[in-house]
């Protein structure tokens, strides 16, 4: 087993109190943790990552869950730093298959919730997403579908972006190449949008531009 525990820090312009009640809060986490699928399947990923065989210590602001992913929350300068140490690899061989795939599932959701926190407190959101394999990157051809835009976030395989077009969304493209242990590759994009916008009308767009690149989803 190793100890190699990777580790992931997000600083959120808003109070701890803030912070901790959005990762406590059903509804709230709704707001920026995951994406939306049919019936109910996000809140049950939601019951079971945040309320099942958890440990939340309210007054240290730590959450552990079952998994052994530990967050903590803790007051700075200007706002809250969220610190996410993943389980050590090798805790649960079942998952050991989707490790990397998890922490870069966490980057996402950590910056989706300093989004959602900065820019939407309390907004309900829309979500589309979409995934393919392949060695086409999105973040390389990024589609010309989005106006006026500005990047909120970028690590070594994700790129974030605000969208004006979207009530001041948020763009996330993921793209991890081919490898020994991903041979067919990975790409992904989640759409956040708020307001009024047609969120039919995007899908339409956005799913013509991505099927043409990437016609085979990921297994997910």
């Amino acid at each position: 087993m190793s100890e190699d525990r990777p580790r992931i820090v997000v600083t959120v312009a808003a109070p701890v109190e803030a912070v901790w009640d959005a990762m406590r809060d059903k509804e709230k986490i709704r707001h920026w943790h995951g994406w939306e699928v049919e019936g109910d399947g996000l809140e049950q990923e939601i019951d079971l990552i945040y309320f099942s065989d958890v440990t939340a210590d309210e007054d240290s602001r730590i959450l552990t869950l079952g998994n052994g992913d530990q967050f903590v929350v803790e007051p700075v300068e200007g706002g809250s730093r969220v610190t996410l140490t993943r389980a050590a690899y090798g805790d649960n061989p079942e998952w050991d298959a989707y490790y990397d795939d998890i922490t870069e599932g966490w980057i996402t959701f950590l910056q989706q919730l300093r989004f959602a926190l900065e820019r939407h407190p309390g907004e309900p959101r829309r979500t589309l997403f979409y995934s393919g394999t392949g060695d086409r990157s999105p973040i390389d051809a990024q589609p010309d579908l989005i106006g006026a835009a500005a990047e909120w976030f970028k690590s070594e395989h994700q790129v974030g972006l605000t969208v004006d077009d979207w009530g001041d969304g948020l763009l996330v493209l993921s793209h991890i190449p081919p490898s020994e242990k991903k041979p067919a590759g990975a790409s992904m994009a989640i759409l956040t949008l708020y307001g009024d916008v047609d969120r039919e009308a995007v899908d339409a767009r956005w799913k013509a531009w991505w099927e043409a690149r990437y016609p085979k989803p990921l297994d997910l």
